[in-house]
């Protein structure tokens, strides 16, 4: 009874009538019919909604497990909870596009069509699901092969691919595929206008990337539009404001341009890989100025903007080897390699070569006429009765009549005027009838380029004309000249310490000097100072396959330290020519909107 009395209820009540006095039902028959009825809908709509064939809310539970494929893979790891309140409260939040597919390596990959994605820094995609902008249907559909804006590579600088030109607008535009981690990327399938005049220097892309540790990033097409437009204007000005010639040379694992070996367009004695030089540093510099990143030379696009012109070079050797390399360089862009031949072989006009390379698909020409002092050299008879060579420094080179109507100039002189005729200076000068008896080099080299500037002012019509003049490049011969043995075989490092560069050439002093006086505007390549630190990209004694070192060293009686191995320095010169031509595009483009 005590043990009882324990869980007695207070005041007298029991379990059974504390119960029933708490939780009493109602009694009548409408609020039971009521109860019942709430059950039942309860039970139907909970089934409706487990099993709901409805593709937009598929079942939590029956319906995805029997049903996951490949591409709901990447939504897989999100609550199914959120297809249920979606039919519960349609209303609620939307999400406005379908989940993005994985492909086989766990890759996001898009399942839509184009939209334009605003990338700060520098192509890396972020998660879209973490993005905060909010998209129409339209501009939220997810696709393959994601497009989004990128021109330049931030680090290097490179123009990449599948790029068009938009004749109405004057804006580059691609559509890109690369796969990040790689460390240069392969730009085909360009597209471009026929009006060089009227093409902006604008770059816009829609670049298709697949990244290894990223997901897409999503961004509104406004917004990203406004950033592609300041880089764009930024890149621009800093080409525009950029001392090209002021930098250094840096090593560059994605260099050559071109693979070594692979264009046998080279002169043999150029093609130091194919004659067995045995180090590779030389291939691997890249020239970088101080004040901005020059873009990588991109072939097919310089092919689009050459497209139904003539790109001519006026010179001696040196110009052939910047010639060749560029040659080289657009050849390799092109899939079918057979539109791509030689139009002339040293044609001559009297004492003058001429040389043409046709690119069909491109309606282009890039020629060489052989001009190594840009006037004419001349004979006259001598007190002998024979005949002796002169150079006329008052007229210009034979040839000139062939090039005046070119698109593109490029011209050079200097390495000839250093021979032992021209230096000296006796009984070889000549104006009008007039052998003068000795007259400085300098002097001499004046009054040709004089000669030739006042028949570019008289004869070339710069609305119509580029017209470019690539400097003196330097030589390299250690302990005599390059006929009284002077050699660099031994070099495989440009130099690095500027205290060991030589004075800057007096002759382009001159050069400068007759610029000022031209009518026409000239853009300068003053290529003087970047070649002095390459002492290490001469042929010297690797000019013939096939020989042993001791071979090589008899056979030579003269090391070339003069011309440059290819691939090698010349094509960082048509680098500095493709960016020339870039700022070209948007000063043309300033002119017609002023």
């Amino acid at each position: 009874m005590a043990e009882t009395a324990k869980y007695a209820a207070i005041n007298g009540g029991t379990l059974f009538t504390d119960m029933k006095t708490q939780l009493s039902l109602p009694k009548t028959k409408r609020t039971v019919a009521c109860a019942y009825g709430f059950v039942f809908i309860f039970i139907v709509v909970t089934t409706f909604l487990a099993f709901s064939p409805s593709p937009n809310s598929s079942s939590p539970w029956f319906t995805n497990i029997f049903s996951l494929s490949k591409e709901d893979v990447g939504t897989s790891y999100r609550s199914h909870f959120s297809s249920v309140f979606s039919n519960l409260f349609p209303r609620s939040s939307k999400n406005n596009f379908e989940q993005p597919h994985l492909d086989k390596k766990g890759l996001i990959v898009e399942k839509s069509e184009n939209y334009t994605q605003n990338d700060d820094k520098g192509g890396v995609l972020e998660n879209p699901f973490n993005s905060s902008s909010v998209l129409s249907d339209k501009e939220s559909s997810v696709v393959k092969n994601e497009t989004f804006s990128e021109v330049f590579d931030d680090k290097v600088g490179i123009l990449m691919g599948n790029q068009t030109f938009d004749d109405k607008v004057g804006i580059f535009k691609a559509n890109q595929s690369s796969i990040e981690g790689s460390k240069s990327a392969a730009a085909v399938n360009q597209t471009g206008s026929r009006d060089f005049d009227d093409k902006v220097g604008i770059f816009k892309a829609n670049q298709s990337t697949i990244e290894k540790k990223s997901a897409p990033k999503f961004s509104s097409k406004g917004k990203s539009a406004n950033v592609e437009k300041k880089r764009d204007v930024d890149l621009v000005k800093s080409l525009l404001n950029c001392d090209f010639f002021d930098g250094n040379w840096v090593k560059d694992e994605s260099y050559p341009l071109y693979k070594p070996g692979s264009c046998s367009l080279i002169d043999e004695q150029f093609n130091c890989f194919i004659n067995d030089r045995p180090d590779s540093g030389y291939l691997k510099m890249k020239w970088k100025p101080n004040a901005c990143s020059l873009p990588r030379l991109n072939a097919t696009h310089m092919l689009e903007l050459l497209r139904g012109k003539r790109l001519v070079f006026v010179g001696d050797s040196l110009n052939r080897n910047m010639w060749e390399s560029l040659i080289c360089i657009l050849r390799n862009s092109v899939k079918n390699q057979k539109k791509v031949y030689e139009e002339s072989g040293r044609h001559h006009f009297r004492t003058e070569a001429f040389y043409s390379f046709i690119f069909e698909e491109y309606k282009c020409r890039v020629e060489f006429f052989v001009s190594p002092f840009l006037v004419q050299q001349w004979e006259v008879a001598d007190k002998k009765g024979g005949k002796k060579e002169t150079l006329r420094l008052d007229l210009i080179g034979e040839s000139a009549d062939k090039y005046r109507d070119a698109d593109i100039l490029v011209f050079n002189t200097g390495h000839w005027w250093t021979h032992e005729k021209t230096s000296l200076g006796k009984d070889y000068y000549q104006e009008g009838n007039h052998v003068h008896n000795e007259l400085n080099v300098l002097e001499a080299f004046r009054r040709a380029l004089t000669t030739w500037g006042r028949w570019i002012d008289a004869h070339i019509n710069p609305k119509k004309t580029f017209v470019l003049f690539r400097g003196y490049s330097a030589s390299h011969f250690s302990g005599g000249q390059w006929n009284s043995g002077g050699a660099c075989d031994s070099e495989t490092e440009p130099i690095k310490n500027d205290t060991y560069l030589t004075p800057y050439p007096s002759k382009m002093k001159v050069l400068e000097d007759v610029f000022k006086g031209m009518k026409t505007r000239v853009s300068y390549l003053n290529i003087t100072r970047m070649t002095d630190y390459r002492k290490d990209g001469h042929p010297s004694i690797y000019r013939k396959p096939n020989l042993t070192l001791k071979e090589r060293r008899s056979q030579w009686r003269y090391q070339d330290c003069s011309h440059w191995c290819l691939p090698g320095v010349p094509d960082a010169w048509n680098e500095l020519l493709y960016a020339e031509l870039l700022v070209r595009l948007h000063q043309k483009q300033q002119e017609k909107k002023s």
